[in-house]
């Protein structure tokens, strides 16, 4: 280990004069660290050696194992290794973030979060890998409820943000969700959302945020409708020098995106259905897998290679090869030496030439394939959902197995393996539901250094006439009365450039208030909630921001200044899900079934960061057929919900696991309005949940009708209303106040 460390401050030296940039990976790593999911080049691969052939659970080549239960690929940064999975049981199970030192394998801080607002069960918690910064040292962890949360190297939270809440992000019953990644000074992270404006149609869209501080710099749709939801991780690269983010959509498209700005560069349709395998990139090659429905031919699956230098749609253009049949559509391929490694979903590993496709061997590994392979060393390693661990040695026409461990959970029963390994400093980590595991030599150290990491992007200066402007913030959430100070960016096809304060126009859509000429809005004071965007226009190329205002409160909605047809617009998931209708003269809100897709809908009203309020709202479900909906609201991240075909009154905050539900028998009619109240205490550190129910224009009850306590509070969260709504629900009277 005395020569690698040596030999990295080398590397170190060098950078200051420039003369090794031909070494620097992805965001400036190097192969001692492993701080994105597929390592320092996003190939899967690494250049360290020395690495282990074989070991034993009994002590041999096993440096530490820890106690922790995960399911993704750990990260190692600066001599340490950052995991997320899932911890506790019944009432106590948690989503945590944890951080051991790769040394030792003690583990030097960990953060917990509750589960809300979600339909995705316990096993399936700590679905994303996190992602490192070499520059700050920073963590980035996306978590089942949507918490986007950036951690400093010792545990404190630097920002955060809850998507679900904010952005309306959307995830279904099966868990997937997207792993961050980090470019320059971005970090990027993918997910479908329906929010407001023109947000409100379900996409997949990509939201960049500013490393350091979390504000959102741009966001962007490539695609069209999602077929499902996705987890692929987007890799960065360099083609044609142009710095692209390419990834798989859930439209079945993989789409090169200008990693500075978003905008699309090109588009390749690869399948019927949505991608969850990762691309990956050699040089000009991008290298695509799916399991599903072919678009030209009736055979499942194919991996295909894409010349990534063209623009437009490139489907039947730039496709250099392709075989059908390879059903990889959960493993992420690897790329090294020119040869491309891919696992199907029977657990086969296919050995492909990168620049022909032709199939030199396929390798049994098991019987259910999702870890992606790592290359090092000239073995593979890779995992197989039913436990085992496996290192192979590859060869020009066959793979030779150095050696496979099975690693149970209990006696009889295997551990599940869905991450990758991570390779850093000599040693190999890997994650199962059983344990975090070091594999290295023995004696060998866990050495790292940091290095300053410079901003590319930033590099590139031009005088170039614009060819996109970018408008900061671009996705903002403020209150009456504020001021905010926007900027304009130009970019030319080399890269950013030079732009004076006077060429910019300003205007505003849908906002009450004023825009200076040098971007900073004054809004009105008002009670009213509002949404619209700012637009910025140089001569023909223009761009907007997104803005959302909400008063502070209470706030009281009866739907009378509402056109029909609409929600109020500052609503997060309102829009096209609840309508306003005019009922015998009264304006009332309606949540109508769905034309497709789901009856359930949450909309949020306000800032997740609220507390201490009440909520409150006249509600009426009806019963045209045999269902009747569930209705009701939420308050600090709980759902209180009448529910009409079991006739009971429940509290909950995680709908598929119900940590903490709790029911009461609970009868109501259709057709009958009925008034809900809901509040949320805080007390010695448990959360007390009330809710009551009454008849409207009857008096109202002086206890709750139900009460719940949770030893996990959530301590804030949105406002909000939710329904399902088989048939119609309809809302009025809404109120939030603070007594």
């Amino acid at each position: 280990m005395r020569n690698r460390v040596t030999l990295k401050t080398i590397l170190y030296l060098l950078i200051g004069a420039n003369l090794c940039v031909c070494l620097i990976g992805f965001n400036g790593a190097f192969a001692s660290d492993w701080a994105s999911w597929r390592g320092p080049n996003q190939t899967g691969s690494s250049s360290e050696t020395g690495l282990i052939s074989n070991w034993s659970l009994e002590g041999e080549n096993l440096l530490w194992k820890a106690d922790f239960m995960g399911r993704s690929t750990p990260i190692v940064l600066n001599s340490r290794v950052y995991v997320i999975g899932r911890v506790g049981m019944d009432i106590t199970e948690q989503e945590r973030v944890a951080c051991f030192d790769a040394e030792s394998g003690d583990m030097l801080w960990e953060h917990r979060f509750n589960v809300f607002h979600s339909t995705i069960p316990f096993n399936r918690l700590g679905w994303t890998s996190l992602a490192g910064d070499r520059e700050t040292g920073y963590i980035y962890a996306h978590t089942i409820s949507g918490v986007f949360a950036c951690f400093d190297k010792d545990g404190k939270v630097v920002w955060s943000h809850s998507l679900t809440e904010e952005y309306g992000r959307f995830t279904g019953y099966g868990g997937r969700t997207v792993t961050p990644v980090v470019d320059g000074k971005l970090v990027i992270l993918s997910f479908l959302n329906t929010s407001w404006g023109s947000h409100a149609p379900m996409r997949h869209r990509y939201f960049a945020f500013d490393k350091k501080t979390g504000e959102v710099v741009w966001t962007a749709k490539p695609g069209g409708p999602p077929k499902d939801t996705t987890y692929p991780v987007a890799v960065v690269a360099e083609i044609n020098g142009r710095r692209l983010l390419i990834d798989g959509n859930s439209d079945g498209h993989v789409y090169a995106m200008d990693v500075q700005t978003g905008e699309k560069i090109w588009g390749f349709q690869v399948s019927q259905g949505p991608l969850n395998a990762s691309v990956v990139v050699d040089g000009t090659r991008v290298y695509a897998s799916h399991n599903r429905e072919n678009t030209d031919t009736t055979v499942m699956g194919r991996v295909v290679c894409i010349d990534g230098t063209g623009t437009g749609d490139i489907t039947k253009t730039h496709e250099l090869w392709r075989v059908d049949g390879i059903e990889a559509g959960y493993s992420s391929p690897a790329i090294a030496d020119g040869r491309l490694y891919v696992v199907d979903s029977s657990a086969n590993l296919h050995c492909l030439d990168g620049e022909t496709g032709k199939v030199h061997w396929t390798h049994s590994l098991g019987t259910v394939g999702k870890g992606s392979p790592v290359v090092a060393d000239g073995k593979i390693y890779v995992t197989e959902v039913n436990g085992h661990f496996h290192i192979l040695q590859p060869g020009e026409s066959e793979c030779k197995t150095l050696s496979t461990i099975q690693i149970e959970r209990e006696p009889g029963h295997y551990a599940e393996i869905y991450g990758s390994p991570a390779i850093a400093d000599g040693r190999v980590y890997f994650t199962t539901e059983e344990g975090l595991y070091c594999l290295g030599v023995q004696g060998s150290s866990a050495s790292s250094q940091s290095v300053s990491v410079s901003d590319r992007a930033g590099m590139m200066m031009s005088t170039d006439a614009p060819a996109s402007i970018q408008i900061t913030p671009t996705e903002i959430l403020v209150q009456p009365g504020d001021s905010l100070q926007f900027s304009v960016q130009a970019f030319t096809d080399e890269g950013r450039g030079s732009i004076s304060k006077k060429d910019v126009e300003w205007s505003l859509n849908g906002l009450s208030g004023v825009i200076d000429d040098s971007g900073k809005l004054t809004l009105e004071s008002s009670p009213v909630g509002q949404a619209g965007t700012v637009l910025a226009k140089i001569g023909d190329i223009s761009n907007s921001a997104r803005v959302r205002v909400i008063p502070p409160l209470p706030w009281q909605e009866d739907f009378e200044s509402i056109e029909e047809g609409k929600s109020p617009p500052h609503w997060v998931r309102a829009t096209n899900r609840f309508f306003v209708r005019e009922v015998d003269g009264n304006k009332i809100l309606v949540k109508p079934p769905a034309r497709r897709g789901l009856h359930r809908s949450n909309v949020y009203l306000g800032p997740p960061n609220m507390k201490n309020y009440t909520v409150q709202v006249d509600l009426l479900g009806t019963k045209p057929k045999r269902n009747m909906p569930d209705m009701g609201l939420i308050a600090n991240r709980y759902t209180l919900e009448m529910q009409g075909n079991h006739q009971r009154l429940q509290v909950l905050s995680w709908r598929s696991d119900l940590r903490m539900a709790k029911w009461i028998e609970f009868k109501w009619e259709p057709n009958v309005w009925y008034t809900m109240k809901m509040t949320v205490d805080i007390v010695d550190d448990t959360a007390h949940v009330k809710g009551k129910v009454w008849a409207k224009g009857e008096p109202e009850p002086e206890t709750w009708t139900i009460t719940v306590e949770d030893p996990l509070p959530n301590r804030e969260g949105s406002p909000g209303i939710y329904g399902y709504s088989p048939a119609e629900i309809y809302y009025d009277n809404l109120k939030v106040w603070r007594d």
